[in-house]
């Protein structure tokens, strides 16, 4: 990746040497074609890719938001926390096409229909972002990504003139980031459990047509059907022609559907039935199973760090405010540790007294919170009220009766 990166950056550079030079000594005009990659295998890749492609004199270049080292140092840590410095490069459209074209994934052309002016100011636009001092940008998953900053080049350049419609996939009308999500990871679903895990309510608000661009595939159908409208009032639609440059697969090199028996419901309901199991064993017994307890807890802990972690650390969006926090909060290690402490009775009896009065609550509020919840949670959630109830229940009230 590395070597890709260092390519990039001096083919950037003859790039914008060689159209600076042109610019200024030629009166051909280049064309100009936004480049839609469809899925994927990796989780990076499941919306697909976009990026513009520039035909001129002879050259056929690509420019690409989407460039980044993963073998950099410390780039996992950064890129939880929201410090995702991506590049954008500019390099032979042969050389972006291959990996498309190895992995059978399809790629669409759309040719912008746009006038001379407008397709040298579009190449001014490119050009400047790719200067050493422009290139590395902060790259955000649904606001600043390789969908959405070509897209504001090509607005940019054209102005506001233009409309767009929406995309075809039944339901987006009302999409949120966390719908359009789950609607291109849906052969994924632990990746969107993460997701829904991480990120928040700011994920759940009805997306306007310029926010429903973030994704690839997404903007693609919407540019197939939008106008732009010229000083004169007339309307013209902004691609001139459409070519499928690589046929590929339409659904892109996804992987196969995780079979319902290894999703995140049918997994979390198995963990459920478990645990439903040693509660009515421990009330029939009267005895807390610590193991249980103690793992179960574990869990939920680790989880809360991750969101304490998400939320009062890291950067990204959306991932504050989440009420997922009533839930999962570094607190759920007293109820892992202390049920090894004797001495620990009193605060763990509070604490699942506590824990099992905001989980209700949670649930109960939740319709009014705006957050959209995986349907996985529900199974986990129950697990810590059944846990809580269980250990209150054995201490307070079934010791009073057999007293």
């Amino acid at each position: 990746m590395r070597l890709r990166i260092f390519a990039s950056i001096i083919l950037t550079l003859i790039f914008v040497s060689a159209f600076r030079l042109n610019a200024e000594n030629s009166d051909t005009i280049p064309r100009i074609s936004l480049i839609t990659c469809y899925a994927g295998k990796d989780v990076y890749e499941l919306c697909g890719h976009t990026a513009i492609r520039i035909q001129y004199n002879g050259s056929d270049d690509a420019v690409n938001y989407g460039l980044f080292d993963f073998d950099s140092p410390n780039f996992v840590y950064r890129f939880v926390k929201g410090e995702t410095d991506y590049h954008v490069g500019a390099y032979p459209f042969a050389y972006f096409m291959r990996d498309y074209c190895r992995d059978n994934r399809r790629v669409v052309e759309q040719q912008l229909n746009i006038t001379p002016q407008q397709a040298w100011e579009i190449v001014e636009l490119l050009s400047i972002n790719l200067r050493p001092e422009n290139r590395v940008y902060r790259y955000n998953y649904v606001k600043n990504n390789c969908a959405t900053l070509p897209i504001g080049i090509i607005e940019k350049a054209i102005g506001d003139s233009i409309t767009f419609s929406t995309p075809t996939i039944p339901g987006s009308e009302e999409w949120s980031f966390r719908d359009e999500m789950r609607h291109f990871h849906r052969n994924y679903p632990w990746y969107q459990f993460g997701i829904d895990l991480a990120l928040g309510v700011g994920l759940d608000y009805t997306l306007t047509l310029r926010e429903k661009m973030f994704a690839p595939e997404a903007l693609e159908q919407m540019m197939h059907g939008a106008i732009i409208t010229d000083s004169i009032g007339n309307e013209i639609p902004i691609v001139a022609e459409t070519h499928i440059l690589n046929n590929g697969n339409p659904n892109g090199a996804q992987l196969e559907p995780t079979p319902w028996y290894l999703t995140p419901m049918a997994t979390c309901s198995l963990l459920f039935i478990i645990i439903l199991a040693f509660t009515i064993k421990d009330i029939h017994r009267k005895k807390v199973t610590r193991w249980i307890d103690c793992v179960i807890f574990t869990l939920f802990g680790v989880m809360g760090c991750l969101l304490t972690f998400l939320i009062f650390i890291s950067i990204h969006e959306a991932t504050s405010p989440n009420y997922l926090y009533v839930w999962l909060n570094p607190l759920c290690f007293i109820a892992a540790i202390g049920i090894w402490l004797k001495k620990c009775k009193s605060i763990l009896i509070c604490y699942h007294f506590i824990n099992f009065v905001a989980l209700l609550a949670l649930i109960v509020a939740w319709h009014w919170l705006g957050q959209s919840a995986n349907i996985a949670f529900i199974p986990l959630i129950m697990c810590s009220i059944m846990r809580s109830f269980n250990y209150y229940y054995i201490n307070k009230c079934a010791i009073k009766k057999t007293a």
